[in-house]
């Protein structure tokens, strides 16, 4: 009697334990939550390295193109519910989730999936990349139960950064381009990839970028003016698996070649799925990114 009375108790301390209100940092301010969540949804890559690497199980995702290491979320036993900018509500209603994560590409989605299940907005700054990741890796460790895995990833990436601040100190200016359709923009420290000026230590090559989405259209003439130490390339169609020019081959041409950064051998093509599809917001994504950079600055 007294092992059935003390398994009882046990049972409704751990079930009081799980009704708990966590109270965490979003985006858009602190959200309280009751419990720990059983069923979540994600509608963002970069929250989905989060669970991939804290080891968080999800009930969900957004359908479309995924990095490597996120390919198991693709198969038949993860439900996939429509795309980052339409979520299926039909198919959310199914699942039935008591939390749905969106971020990035869904976030204008927050209110209609919050008719389904609470949800919060787990957006982040590309100005403040790290800052931004810390908050939610911080805040799902709690809220999952999975602290001190979240904070021994933050702390590991935070000692990458410095030593790559270390070395990027004295290797001068970089210009950040993305390409699409034949065409190239560039992003400045206010931008999409301002990490690498920010939080990489690299110099902006030109100051006054104009900020948004898209960047600022640039040409072949515009990279040979601002002569840049460093170009770093992300390839938007090679990200999205659509058919069009490769951008090593459209910086292949005689005005690039003339720039310090070409012939310093300085021209470094990021890995698309990392920079565009997670946008180097997730720990994986982020930890590939590094090393990816650190090795060309290593030579």
């Amino acid at each position: 009697m007294r092992a059935l009375l003390g398994a009882a108790l046990l049972s409704a301390a751990a079930t009081l334990a799980n009704a708990q209100d966590t109270t965490i940092e979003t985006a858009q301010g602190a959200v309280t939550l009751s419990g720990m969540p059983e069923t979540t949804v994600v509608l963002d890559l970069a929250i989905l390295d989060i669970f991939d690497t804290l080891d968080i199980p999800v009930a969900g995702v957004a359908g479309g193109p995924k990095p490597a290491y996120l390919a198991a979320y693709s198969k038949d036993s993860t439900p996939q519910l429509g795309s980052f900018f339409e979520p299926d509500i039909e198919k959310l209603n199914a699942v039935g989730p008591d939390l749905v994560i969106v971020a990035g590409r869904s976030r204008a989605k927050l209110e209609e999936v919050a008719k389904v299940a609470p949800a919060i907005d787990l957006t982040a700054e590309s100005t403040d990349l790290v800052g931004s990741l810390a908050r939610n890796m911080t805040g799902l460790g709690k809220l999952y139960g999975k602290e001190d895995k979240a904070a021994e990833t933050m702390a590991a990436l935070t000692a990458r950064f410095a030593a790559l601040r270390e070395k990027t100190a004295e290797e001068g200016t970089a210009l950040v381009l993305i390409t699409t359709g034949g065409r190239m923009s560039t992003h400045g420290a206010q931008g999409r990839f301002a990490t690498i000026f920010n939080e990489m230590g690299f110099a902006p090559a030109i100051k006054d970028v104009k900020a948004g989405t898209h960047g600022q259209p640039i040409s072949n003439e515009y990279i040979l003016e601002t002569n840049p130490d460093w170009i770093f390339v992300v390839d938007r169609d090679a990200a999205i698996g659509r058919d069009g020019q490769p951008a090593q081959q459209m910086l292949d041409n005689p005005l690039v070649h003339k720039t310090r950064a070409w012939t310093e051998g300085q021209v470094v093509f990021l890995d698309p799925a990392d920079w565009y599809l997670v946008g180097a917001a997730g720990p994986t994504a982020l930890n590939r990114a590094l090393t990816q950079i650190s090795d060309a600055v290593d030579g």
